[in-house]
């Protein structure tokens, strides 16, 4: 033991004061001192020793920053622009299933149609309207139905250049003539603000849960044969001519992107 240390004595003393020195320079940079020449000295003889190893350290980092994306970035900033990407795919696939179902919709439609997007809904709990990005300019006028691959939306009552009022089926003034589509059963679906009633229907018509009602043609506004929506409830008085149906519509209007706007015959 002795011989070991007779021979590496020179060698552990050195690292001892390299030790102490660094220590001390450590002390002297957290309370803002100068560095002393005993830790000048120190740093200097450690530097053939530490200098390697940094060299070592940096050099790793270098390969892992070229390797790993941001590895030497903010991580959290390359997760959000990640995830916004990502965010960006899902979006655009849902638009595309969306407009791919209205495509599909067009090509069984026998009158002209003219695409939409919403751009904007009433705000109130009075109307139930929405504003859409088409206008008379683009030969959209009033009176004309707007409906979805779901069924019908409502009709235009007011339209500008390049902008356009709906008023949905669901508000109280909307008034749609209909069939029960099984039964061929008559009546009117007036709005409810989030649900239609089906009026004059007559206590002896068999109407069910879950029959679809249907445009009939009548009146001149909404071509026949456009889904309306489906029965929902039906109540029946033992005193009363008519039975109180209540329909849910088709179209989910809430979540209403784009629609189509039925167009007038013609050239």
């Amino acid at each position: 033991m002795w011989e070991w240390w007779k021979k590496n004595r020179s060698l552990l003393l050195g690292l001892v004061l390299i030790l102490a020195a660094l220590l001390g320079y450590s002390l002297g940079l957290r309370d803002g001192g100068r560095t002393g020449w005993f830790e000048r000295v120190a740093l200097r003889l450690g530097g053939p020793v530490f200098g390697p190893v940094a060299d070592a350290r940096y050099a790793v980092a270098g390969v892992w920053n070229a390797v790993v994306p941001g590895g030497g970035l903010d991580l959290e900033a390359e997760t959000r622009r990640l995830r916004a990407e990502m965010a960006n795919v899902e979006e655009l696939k849902r638009e595309n299933d969306r407009l791919k179902r209205l495509l599909d919709f067009v090509e069984q439609q026998p009158r002209r149609t003219l695409a939409a997007r919403v751009i904007g809904e009433d705000a109130t709990s009075w109307f139930r309207t929405i504003e859409i990005d088409r206008g008379f300019e683009d030969g959209v006028t009033e009176g004309l139905p707007v409906i979805d691959a779901a069924g019908l939306v409502g009709r235009v009552v007011k339209s500008a250049a390049h902008s356009a009022r709906v008023l949905l089926i669901t508000d109280a003034s909307s008034a749609v003539a209909v069939l029960v589509q099984d039964e061929r059963i008559r009546g009117v679906c007036r709005g409810q603000g989030g649900t239609l009633a089906l009026d004059f229907a007559l206590v002896q018509d068999a109407i069910q849960v879950g029959d679809g009602i249907i445009t009939s043609g009548s009146g001149g506004v909404f071509p026949k044969g456009l889904v309306v929506g489906y029965v929902r409830s039906v109540r029946r008085e033992e005193f009363g001519l008519f039975q109180t149906v209540e329909v849910e519509s088709a179209v989910d209007f809430a979540h209403l992107e784009e629609v189509l706007v039925l167009l007038k015959e013609g050239p």
